[in-house]
């Protein structure tokens, strides 16, 4: 009996030189992703971490990974979301679920340290090869939407781009001075000024961020034709996955818990996260104190998005993870009616108007870390908040109705954070 005949186009995926392994899209759109043998042979100690996942979960690169349509979600999630994935399914001409020829589209510069090099026909290993008995044959085939383009993950139109004599190129180039630029939102006022309103806060408590701009529009160079509202400003945020050595290796908490970014906001809570960074990380104590930083800042300036995939750790020496400096740093609450809480459980509580220390106390015993060195970080960061933060928010460049609306803000908060 004759074989029928199915397709098969495939990319390998490197972290830096080292390839790790080989994604095949077959006809029908089943995705699957093979680790190199090669990878797998490397002494864990030099072996770079593809995901956090392969140390919480021994068996994770014993076996193929296969899904459908969407790639793993370990892939997915280097992908963007929203207007930007529509705008790159729409040059494609495929559907924006229809995940791998985004992959390919955008594979040379993908967050972080992995990259995806498209294979011709005939090069895809046989390791990498499946078949389904005596029913199909694969027949290799170049893979057929492969360019020099970007993606990065989330939903808001960005793009990543080079600074060179005080403005920024948009480019698909990788070097050391690297940054994403945000253009502003045809949905929300001033999203731009906000967003850098927001991180300038944060960093005053001690919450760890890139270098950050506000970038006139006229300094963007090669900036795509998209639809943009009558506003001067693009936000831009230097790129902690880029450095003059090359790529840095990164991965959000969707990723690490291996759940689709459509579920980002379910199913996980900062207690998960905390206690991932604090047992599997590398940044001990010091990655927890960080968080707590972190989430009290949300909390403070009614960020409502601090969802899984705006948590991040990287990977410096490319097999230790530590958590990521800040980023998305948003007020939510003048965007979002009816908003009143952060977008995870913490110690099973949401809501901005009831968190207080106590709730600290309790997300800190559940992760395992003790009180007291959480303790005296928020003690720190809130007497900073209350000292600092009114006269400097009236110095930042966020719209004045925001402001009433974060000094509002302040005032509805518990006891132990109010101003």
């Amino acid at each position: 009996m004759e074989k029928r005949v199915e397709s098969v186009e495939a990319l390998a995926l490197y972290l830096d030189e080292q390839r790790v392994g080989v994604l095949a899209h077959y006809a029908g759109s089943r995705n699957i992703l093979s680790f190199a043998p090669e990878y797998l042979e490397l002494p864990v100690s030099q072996r770079p971490v593809f995901t956090l996942t392969q140390k919480v979960r021994a068996e994770y690169l014993n076996k193929p990974l296969i899904s459908f349509h969407k790639l793993p979600p370990v892939l997915s999630n280097l992908l963007s979301e929203g207007a930007l994935r529509e705008w790159m399914a729409l040059t494609l001409k495929v559907h924006p679920d229809d995940e791998f020829p985004l992959l390919a589209y955008a594979g040379n510069n993908l967050p972080g340290g992995i990259t995806a090099v498209p294979l011709k026909g005939g090069e895809i290993p046989d390791w990498a090869l499946t078949s389904r008995g005596d029913k199909l044959e694969a027949v290799q085939i170049d893979v057929s939407h492969s360019t020099d383009k970007f993606s990065l993950a989330g939903v808001q139109m960005k793009f990543s781009a080079l600074r060179q004599d005080g403005r920024f190129n948009v480019s698909t180039d990788v070097g050391g001075d690297s940054w994403i630029i945000k253009t502003p939102s045809t949905a929300h006022r001033a999203v731009p000024e906000n967003e850098f309103s927001a991180m300038k806060l944060a960093q005053e408590i001690g919450v760890n961020i890139p270098e950050i701009k506000l970038v006139e529009l006229r300094n963007l160079v090669n900036l795509p034709d998209i639809p943009l509202p009558d506003e001067p400003y693009a936000y831009a945020i230097r790129r902690f996955d880029r450095t003059d050595e090359g790529r840095v290796h990164t991965e959000d908490f969707a990723q690490i818990f291996q759940v689709y970014a459509r579920n980002k906001y379910k199913g996980y809570s900062y207690d998960d996260i905390g206690r991932a960074l604090y047992r599997v990380g590398a940044g001990g104590i010091i990655d927890i104190q960080q968080m707590a930083r972190r989430m009290l800042a949300n909390i403070l300036l009614a960020n409502g998005d601090a969802h899984l995939k705006n948590w991040t750790v990287f990977y410096p020496n490319r097999v230790d993870a530590v958590l990521s400096p800040a980023y998305d740093i948003v007020s939510t609450k003048p965007y979002v009616k009816n908003e009143d809480g952060v977008a995870l459980n913490m110690a099973k509580e949401k809501r901005w108007g009831v968190i207080n220390m106590q709730t600290f106390e309790r997300w800190a015993e559940r992760i395992g870390v003790p009180w007291s060195a959480v303790e005296v970080h928020l003690d720190e960061a809130i007497e900073i908040a209350r000292e600092r933060w009114p006269d400097l928010l009236t110095e930042l460049p966020m719209l004045e109705e925001h402001k009433r609306v974060l000094r509002e803000h302040w005032a509805a908060l518990s006891t132990d954070f109010r101003f």
